[in-house]
């Protein structure tokens, strides 16, 4: 037996190109995906006030992936420069609507769930949005407390669905 050539008639080289090839793509797909700031999922939200200093995103951003209904939202990782809130709206129309769920969240990288004061509905969909915690109390206030916004004055958000279909992930 040729020792260039394994047992299943590829040769050892090939293998060796095939891994850096995959290695070369899952690298550009992180930076690609870094570099959008997983902008698929966002909805733009005009501002109608500048924003205050405090809650322009310079570290924030949310990953949160299609929920089962029910009445808890599993955030996968939250980043926020300073204290803030994840606050889940129901749908209104295309628009976010009602605060159905809020939760604070410390400066950092956090995962977290939030408990919601109405179940999410299969089909449904729904938005997780960032705001800071402008009164400093630690609980959040709609009525004080301010959207966290991009570079861009748009209000930081992710758009996600509830459905009783969507594949589990494990581990």
């Amino acid at each position: 037996m040729n020792p260039e050539q394994s047992t299943s008639g590829v040769k050892a080289w090939q293998w060796i190109v095939g891994i850096i090839v995959v290695i070369i793509i899952v690298i550009l797909g992180y930076y690609l995906m870094k570099s959008n700031g997983n902008s698929s999922n966002t909805a733009p939200v005009a501002s109608t006030t500048a924003p205050a200093a405090s809650t322009v995103a310079s570290n924030n951003g949310i990953v949160i992936a299609d929920q089962f209904p029910g009445n808890i939202v599993y955030v996968s990782s939250v980043q926020l420069a300073a204290p803030g809130f994840v606050v889940i709206k129901a749908d209104n129309s295309g628009t976010p609507g009602a605060v159905i769920g809020s939760k604070a969240f410390p400066a950092g990288i956090n995962p977290g769930q939030i408990n919601l004061t109405k179940s999410m509905v299969d089909g449904g969909t729904y938005y997780a949005a960032l705001y800071a915690d402008t009164a400093s109390t630690g609980v959040f206030n709609a009525s004080v407390d301010q959207p966290i916004t991009d570079a861009n004055g748009n209000a930081i958000m992710k758009i996600f669905h509830a459905s009783a279909n969507i594949p589990e992930t494990k581990g």
